[in-house]
């Protein structure tokens, strides 16, 4: 009968080297079975999605070197955007959340906050807002 070889291995360094495959041995008769135990993870704690806040926005008319609004919603900064002539004369900055660090947007995001323009319903405070902020 052949005798079926296989490569040892070793994790001692001394590298490998070919021995012969023993065969499989019987197991006793009073061998008992391994029984499997499953362990159940407690449940994990229902995991809260955090709560989106709304984007704030800031407005700097780069022209006349002010501030046209800052920290404010889309809303009204669609409607500042009404009294300005184009697009180059602006710069917009956003911030998620009070803690956030102010970004300045892209030209195309710029180019979509612009689309807009004149769709925005009339301010119900008034052309200057509540607290006349910036203007």
């Amino acid at each position: 009968m052949a005798k079926t070889w296989i490569l040892d291995t070793e994790t001692k360094g001394t590298g490998a080297h070919i021995k012969p495959l023993e065969p499989a041995r019987s197991t006793p008769d009073d061998a008992r079975e391994l029984s499997l135990v499953t362990l159940e993870r407690p449940p994990r704690p229902a995991r809260e999605e955090p709560q989106a806040e709304p984007l704030r926005l800031k407005i700097v008319d780069v022209l006349a070197a002010r501030t046209l609004g800052e920290d404010v919603d889309v809303r009204e900064a669609v409607r500042l955007l009404e009294g300005v002539r184009s697009t180059l004369d602006v710069r917009v900055f956003v911030r998620a959340g009070a803690d956030a660090k102010w970004r300045l947007i892209g030209r195309d995001e710029l180019k979509t906050l612009w689309g807009f323009r004149g769709s925005a319903p009339p301010d119900p405070r008034g052309a200057s807002g509540a607290d006349g902020a910036g203007h």
